[in-house]
């Protein structure tokens, strides 16, 4: 499977782990997740494969995390990936996968692992 990189072209740490996967030869598939959100399911695999747990991959600065009241201790995992998968915007970046391993690009040079 090609890597994939789950990418805000907005995001500087997101925009560098693509070029630094096209410095090493590597065209990922560029996945713009928040325009192609991924799906609950899809979020619970990436979960799995790096190794996280929903909170940990996401950015709990965000005013939709606090207007969510997603810091509810009493929130089950099932809620907190419903709520990535509704507001992607959520979601850590950049995320790099080749479908058996999983990094999330902070720093950006992580995604060079999967190579």
């Amino acid at each position: 499977m090609p890597i994939r990189l789950f990418h805000n072209p907005r995001c500087s740490k997101s925009r560098q782990a693509l070029a630094l996967l096209r410095e090493h030869g590597v065209e990922p598939e560029v996945i713009e997740y928040l325009k192609q959100p991924p799906t609950g399911a899809e979020i619970e695999k990436l979960l799995e494969l790096l190794g996280m747990e929903p909170r940990q991959l996401m950015r709990r600065g965000e005013a939709a995390y606090k207007e969510l009241g997603l810091d509810d201790p009493a929130l089950t995992r099932a809620a907190l990936i419903d709520a990535m998968a509704e507001h992607p915007i959520l979601i850590e970046r950049p995320i790099a996968t080749d479908g058996e391993r999983a990094v999330l690009g902070r720093p950006p040079e992580k995604v060079l692992e999967l190579l």
